[in-house]
């Protein structure tokens, strides 16, 4: 809704992969039936990169008229992460990070604005997009990681819950253990300041096209805490905010 009118379409054939992706990442999803469906969905990014797409949410990506094959090789790479994550794998090292949440959240995103116009400022689109795959990553963790640790996941680095002197049944505890709830804070510190960089380091030139982008930090930042209700009252202050730094980013 808040975006720039060139980028609707896109993100919405973007916004609308990502759904079917992250009901297959939900914990409740059967393993081997996610792997199964993202092993086709990895086929059709493929097809949708060869021009022979046949789902329609594939169609319409392609058919958008910025459309290019090389775009669609971000998608590919996107799930390619989302199978990671599937098969339970953590990630080892703090550092493994950037990465994954960069082919997992940012690439599609960076896929939306390529669509829109090919002549988007990179560095810019590189940088907000990698700082909001990184926060959204982490936001999703602190929200899930009780569930995904139910099922056998782990959405965390390995280094860091030895180095805080977590313990595996730390994470399935009700109630996190003083270890457990030091490290959680210190992810949504990470987590808030990434968000934060997009709303301050997107250059201005680039703030144009880029707005949705920081409607997206801006919304992440604000229920990072927890403490947005579900009241509608709560929904039209998220629609207040979002229209406030949209309009920001073109005044």
């Amino acid at each position: 809704m808040f975006a720039a009118l060139p980028l609707r379409a896109p993100l919405l054939g973007i916004f609308a992969l990502s759904a079917e992706w992250q009901a297959l990442l939900d914990p409740s999803t059967e393993r081997t039936v996610a792997q199964l469906k993202l092993a086709w969905w990895h086929d059709e990014m493929l097809r949708l990169a060869q021009g022979a797409a046949v789902h329609p949410i594939s169609l319409y990506l392609a058919s958008q008229p910025g459309a290019a094959a090389a775009h669609f090789t971000l998608l590919t790479t996107a799930v390619e992460a989302a199978m990671l994550e599937i098969s339970g794998a953590p990630l080892e090292r703090a550092a493994q990070l950037e990465n994954h949440s960069s082919a997992l959240i940012a690439g599609p995103l960076r896929v939306a604005s390529l669509i829109a116009d090919e002549q988007v400022d990179r560095p810019a689109l590189e940088q907000s997009t990698g700082a909001l795959g990184q926060a959204q990553y982490l936001a999703r963790a602190l929200r899930t990681y009780r569930r995904e640790a139910t099922s056998g996941r782990i959405p965390f680095a390995v280094d860091e819950l030895l180095h805080a002197g977590v313990e595996n049944a730390d994470l399935l505890a009700p109630q996190p253990a003083p270890p457990l709830q030091t490290y959680l804070q210190d992810l949504r510190r990470r987590a808030a300041t990434h968000y934060a960089s997009v709303l301050s380091d997107t250059p201005r030139a680039a703030r144009p096209l880029l707005r949705h982008l920081l409607v997206l930090a801006a919304l992440g930042l604000k229920h990072l805490p927890d403490t947005a209700g579900d009241s509608a009252f709560a929904a039209l202050k998220d629609m207040l905010l979002a229209w406030r730094t949209a309009r920001k980013a073109v005044a």
